[in-house]
């Protein structure tokens, strides 16, 4: 009764409209295709649920959550929806499911959308064909009889987003960018759609997406795995990046269950992204790589500046690993084909043709096939792998022993500072000097790749000094403001 009062008094009008609540929401949208003689088909659905401000972030088909009737109801409505307004070309309509399996009308998009390889991946039709044949005035040569739903395929967009910022936009000049190689075969499939190459800058003015990695297999688990190690080989380096949210997102045990929602980043991540955590077995399976890379490196070493004329210099055999606060004592039995790598329990096979210096380590540990981006620092590697971004040490015994005496390094202090997250443009300064913000008010505006960025302020403060203006290019971490 309010809300009619109000209603009225504002605007002469007391109806109400109420929205209907939807719990555990899905975003599934179908995939319609129709010409301009009057047929129309859909080719099945996408799942597109995994979603950050509302921008999807990984989408596949089929949708691991629909039965094959409600699959039809939702492609019959949008075909009838396209025909009800005289569409022709490939369009998508989109939905809203709950839990139970209803759906609710969300828009329609007119246009090819970005997932649209998924779909391709899974039916065999070539959407961007057909739109150009439909454009030509020709009739469709598919029924909905011919349009099956063969394996499973993933998409992951990959942006130029530095997950460890809040995913706030990174920009730079790409030093490094070689994607997986694309690929098809009866069980397996990688294809990757991009328009940006090695050498090339990453602006503020455009979009952050800069590739859509799609992989296809017979089944789902076996798609979510080839997208793991397409991901795991994707190197991209100079700007910062998603890839190691999309590992962490195809490792997480409710979406391997198809258990996901629209609410699936906000809910699984609510303090942000910050790194993986792998388990104890995983760690294991990395730091006996790291070992025998480490063991190959020293090889090297010992036969420069003439050191081979010195017979009785030879590698260690007895290693310790550390790794992501873990230490493994390891014994390494290496023989022409590769090494056995021994742990206190068990023990691992590790065989590659990496040599020192290569950035990306194609590994085979006990039969099965690993890609690990590798960079070589003091006493060990930089590794990254399945979303975790780790320093991995080998040493031995004894500096084992003593690098524990070594003092942390503690980081500096810029609790006093405001400084710019991502490289932008200053829009706007809300506050001045001397001015007392509180938690939460609003100290400026930085704008980057299409969206503006508000700054706020994280506890109650007076403003002491101001080094941007509106108009100011800044870089990541500049000081835009100070405290006292």
């Amino acid at each position: 009764q309010s809300s009619k009062n109000e209603a009225a008094s504002s605007f002469g009008d007391d109806r109400i409209f109420i929205e209907k609540f939807v719990t555990q929401p899905r975003h599934i949208e179908i995939q319609v295709l129709a010409d301009s003689h009057g047929n129309c088909i859909y080719l099945n659905e996408r799942e597109c649920s995994i979603q950050r401000r509302n921008q999807k972030v990984i989408e596949e088909a089929p949708s691991p959550f629909l039965t094959p009737e409600v699959r039809k109801a939702m492609g019959a409505q949008s075909c009838a929806l396209a025909q009800a307004v005289g569409y022709t070309s490939a369009g998508t309509v989109e939905f809203i499911v709950d839990s139970a399996q209803n759906f609710y009308f969300l828009e329609m998009n007119t246009r090819l959308q970005v997932e649209h390889p998924v779909t391709e991946l899974i039916t065999g039709v070539d959407l961007v064909e057909q739109m150009i044949r439909v454009a030509n005035g020709e009739a469709l040569s598919i029924t909905q009889e011919d349009v099956k739903i063969n394996g499973w395929a993933m998409e992951s967009r990959l942006y130029a987003e530095d997950p460890y910022r809040g995913f706030l936009p990174s920009i730079g000049r790409l030093t490094r960018y070689r994607p997986p190689a694309e690929s098809r075969s009866a069980t397996a499939a990688v294809r990757n759609d991009t328009g940006v190459y090695e050498g090339g800058e990453i602006s503020m003015f455009y979009d952050p997406m800069i590739a859509k990695l799609c992989t296809w297999a017979p089944d789902r688990p076996a798609a979510i795995a080839q997208m793991r190690n397409a991901l795991d080989a994707f190197e991209v380096e100079g700007i910062g990046h998603n890839i190691p949210f999309l590992s962490a997102v195809m490792d997480h045990p409710k979406f391997c269950a198809g258990n996901i929602t629209t609410a699936f980043i906000e809910e699984e991540y609510p303090d942000g992204f910050h790194g993986v955590d792998l388990p104890q077995e995983t760690l294991k399976i990395v730091g006996a790589c790291a070992a025998a890379m480490y063991r190959l490196g020293e090889i090297r070493r010992t036969k420069v500046s003439g050191r081979m004329d010195n017979h009785e210099r030879r590698v260690r055999d007895d290693w310790v690993v550390g790794i992501q606060g873990h230490e493994f004592p390891v014994t390494i039995a290496a023989d022409p084909n590769g090494s056995t790598v021994h742990f206190e329990s068990g023990s691992h096979r590790v065989a590659s043709d990496w040599t020192p210096g290569k950035p990306l380590a194609l590994m085979n540990v006990d039969g099965i096939d690993i890609a690990l981006k590798v960079e070589k620092c003091t006493s060990g590697f930089r590794i990254r792998f399945r979303g975790a971004d780790m320093r991995v040490t080998v040493r031995s015994p004894r500096q084992a022993e003593l690098a524990k005496l070594m003092i942390e390094k503690v980081a500096p202090d810029t609790s006093k500072l405001l400084l710019c997250p991502m490289p932008g443009l200053i829009v706007k300064v809300d506050v001045a000097v001397g001015d007392e913000v509180q938690e939460g008010q609003t100290l400026c505006t930085v704008e980057a790749m299409k969206m503006e960025n508000i700054l706020r302020a994280e506890k109650k403060a007076i403003v002491s000094k101001i080094h941007a203006a509106p108009g100011d290019s800044l870089a990541v971490d500049a000081i835009i403001m100070e405290f006292e």
